[in-house]
């Protein structure tokens, strides 16, 4: 605590007013971090009208991302999987198109389990790309194995993956980079 408050420049008790815990202050970071990420991928996703599709896009743009920034994905997730309720406005998308995919496919496996399955991909994914332990290599059979693990055929996955749309986060900044 005294190192947080010390860095931030704060006291103790204006650190209290705002958080009544470190496990908070991370809870708090990582919705930030979630909640900013989220808004730059609603314009794209809510254009697509296949669930699937809108997984794929999802998928692919935390990926991208986390590969254009590997500091940004090595504290999503890590804050990420410290508050598991967070990023609640995310989770609720994609479990709405799981619920929608699932109809669609007369799949069995629950929407609630396909959610945790995707999320669990998603987090070790992001932290293996944060410690630059995959490469832009990978994305695609990340994206499949996630659509496959889901309940789509290799081939149905494969069809996802080629009418993704392109990609719409800007590239890390120079400046950013720099930091």
């Amino acid at each position: 605590m005294d190192d947080v408050v010390k860095e931030a420049g704060v006291a103790k008790g204006t650190f209290y007013v705002h958080f009544d815990s470190l496990e908070a202050l991370t809870a708090a970071v990582a919705e930030e971090l979630v909640q900013s990420f989220d808004e730059l991928l609603q314009p794209g996703r809510i254009s697509i009208s296949d669930p699937a599709l809108r997984i794929a896009f999802g998928c692919r743009l935390f990926i991208d991302k986390a590969l254009t920034d590997s500091r940004w994905a090595a504290v999503a997730a890590r804050m990420t999987a410290a508050t598991p309720k967070g990023g609640e406005n995310i989770r609720r998308r994609l479990f709405e198109d799981l619920q929608q995919l699932s109809k669609e496919s007369l799949e069995e496996t629950s929407a609630e389990l396909k959610l945790e399955v995707v999320v669990g991909i998603m987090l070790q994914i992001l932290r293996a790309l944060g410690e630059g332990r995959l490469s832009s290599l990978d994305r695609d059979a990340v994206i499949s194995a996630i659509l496959r693990a889901i309940g789509l055929s290799a081939q149905q996955a494969e069809s996802v993956l080629e009418r993704l749309p392109p990609n719409t986060i800007p590239e890390k900044s120079s400046q950013a980079a720099a930091n």
